[in-house]
């Protein structure tokens, strides 16, 4: 079963396989809504600055200096406008950047809003760049309006049977108590299959 994770690994694993020449690097981000509260745009745009300079042979001058000059003053970091504008001074020096963001409607709605827009940004700035972008569709609209709403969309459908055979194989492994586990079985089965086609 193709998982929104799965589909993801699968487009960042090509992207890493087809960048491995100089010049192109490959930028992700998995989105969590069980860490909502880390997950600010922030710390997002800092996660992916962080994985450029360790992806570089020597951390560029201009990304050591801002976060030794944050640490002196009193290690409180640094914030988003100063993090983009060391981002895209970053960027627009290579060749082609891609940036892949999982899940991005597990992010809060102030976050998300404030991730989408330094990612219009990024895109304005930088256009070395290209963005993937995974979220559920009751976020198309927003990222239309942050991003650009020309950008290809494809919709991936979930086999409601698959996802009730795969929990049903999952559950048969694991049964003791035929009747409880049975009654249990049916419910989650009907339960997720619901919880899946919800839009």
């Amino acid at each position: 079963m193709l998982t929104r994770n799965k589909i993801s690994s699968l487009v960042i694993d090509t992207l890493c396989e087809q960048a491995c020449r100089k010049g192109v690097v490959v930028l992700f981000f998995y989105c969590n809504g069980q860490e909502q509260k880390d997950q600010s745009a922030a710390n997002i745009i800092g996660s992916l600055l962080r994985q450029f300079a360790v992806g570089t042979a020597e951390i560029p001058e201009g990304i050591h200096s801002a976060f030794e000059k944050s640490r002196q003053g009193g290690g409180r970091g640094l914030e988003l406008p100063d993090m983009m504008e060391l981002f895209i001074k970053t960027i627009i020096l290579i060749e082609r950047a891609y940036i892949c963001i999982d899940a991005a409607d597990e992010l809060l709605p102030q976050a998300r809003s404030e991730l989408l827009d330094a990612l219009g940004q990024i895109i304005r700035e930088a256009p070395n760049t290209r963005l993937f972008l995974t979220g559920r569709p009751h976020i198309r609209r927003e990222i239309e309006k942050h991003l650009v709403q020309d950008a290809y969309s494809i919709n991936v459908v979930v086999d409601q049977g698959d996802i009730a055979r795969h929990l049903s194989r999952k559950m048969d492994d694991n049964m003791r108590d035929a009747d409880v586990m049975g009654d249990l079985k049916n419910d989650m089965v009907g339960g997720m299959s619901e919880k899946a086609s919800e839009k």
